[in-house]
């Protein structure tokens, strides 16, 4: 992706008033950059508060828990400050699959080399959830208490005594009451998270918003889409997989994505679920997967779904890895 947001610097020209070269080049003194992890329990807003900080969708969000299930990286550079956000699947501990280790190594892996780590939680509330992923953060990183979702706290006074016992909990460096949907909490969020950057090169390109590839949207926009579709009927072990990922150049000289995608599950009534009656509930998911893949990728897009049973892959570690989860 590698379309600058509105508010963000054109590529080749710095605020500074410097010359902007690429990462690690020569002329890069007075630039701030690092590794900020977003991590907390399943379901608690860190994917919409992703997308608000680099001001695109990068990554998927729905209402079902585990709806992220790899690191992905957030780039957003303003000024002389380079922001890394790194997006982490929400830490679980109700099922002990193959699937689920593999998630949540990937959290654990996350907390451990970043410059700051965003604890985000329920404005208000703190469960036994929030304290297993709490125990993960290594000292010596500085963390700050997100208590997202502060709109939906209808008597604020009760936050402060709330705010109190966390801080017994950890010793966090900031507190930041806010709502990931709220454009000025999200502003003030970048100068709290700036002041814990450290000064060196920036690691990416001054236009680039994500590490990730169209290929893993295209997949990660598909299972948003299932997920929206079949709600809580679809049990979180299916996936994604992308066959086929071809450019062409259309009619009028234009990009044209050809791409074909298996939507995989466990069991053939699972299957029967996607489908629908006359095929109609994977004709929607195709319908809304691709009009967002195309506003996301700005080409025409043509997009193939089929559904295939692969019993237990979520508990067999060798197709797990296969699927594209580490």
């Amino acid at each position: 992706m590698t379309e600058a947001g509105d508010d963000l610097p054109t590529a080749g020209n710095d605020p500074t008033g410097g010359e902007v070269g690429a990462p690690g080049e020569a002329g890069a003194e007075g630039r701030h950059c690092g590794l900020i992890a977003i991590v907390g329990k399943p379901n608690v807003g860190k994917s919409t508060l992703l997308n608000a900080l680099v001001g695109q969708k990068i990554s998927i969000t729905s209402r079902k828990a585990q709806t992220t299930r790899h690191r992905i990286t957030g780039i957003t550079t303003r000024g002389a400050t380079q922001f890394v956000f790194v997006d982490t699947p929400g830490f679980q501990t109700l099922h002990n699959t193959a699937l689920n280790k593999s998630l949540n190594k990937t959290v654990q892996g996350a907390v451990g080399d970043v410059d700051l780590v965003l604890f985000v939680v329920e404005a208000g509330s703190f469960t036994l959830a929030d304290a297993k992923v709490l125990s993960l953060l290594k000292p010596g990183v500085p963390a700050l208490l997100i208590a997202n979702k502060l709109d939906n706290v209808h008597r604020r006074a009760e936050i402060a005594p709330w705010l109190k016992s966390m801080q017994e909990r950890h010793p966090f460096a900031e507190f930041v009451p806010m709502s990931a949907k709220n454009a000025k909490d999200v502003e003030r969020l970048f100068g709290i998270c700036e002041k814990y950057l450290p000064e060196q090169p920036w690691s990416y390109g001054e236009d680039e918003l994500t590490d990730r590839s169209e290929k893993f949207l295209a997949s990660e926009i598909v299972r948003e889409k299932l997920f929206r579709f079949t709600g809580d009927e679809l049990p979180y072990t299916s996936t994604v997989v992308i066959d086929k990922f071809e450019d062409e150049i259309g009619r009028n000289k234009s990009r044209l994505a050809r791409i074909a995608a298996t939507i995989v599950v466990e069991r053939d009534n699972h299957k029967a679920m996607i489908i629908g009656e006359k095929g109609e509930r994977l004709k929607r998911i195709g319908t809304e997967a691709r009009q967002e893949l195309e506003r996301l990728m700005d080409c025409k897009v043509f997009l193939e779904l089929w559904v295939k049973v692969r019993s237990g892959w979520a508990d067999d570690e060798a197709r797990v890895r296969s699927f594209g989860y580490e």
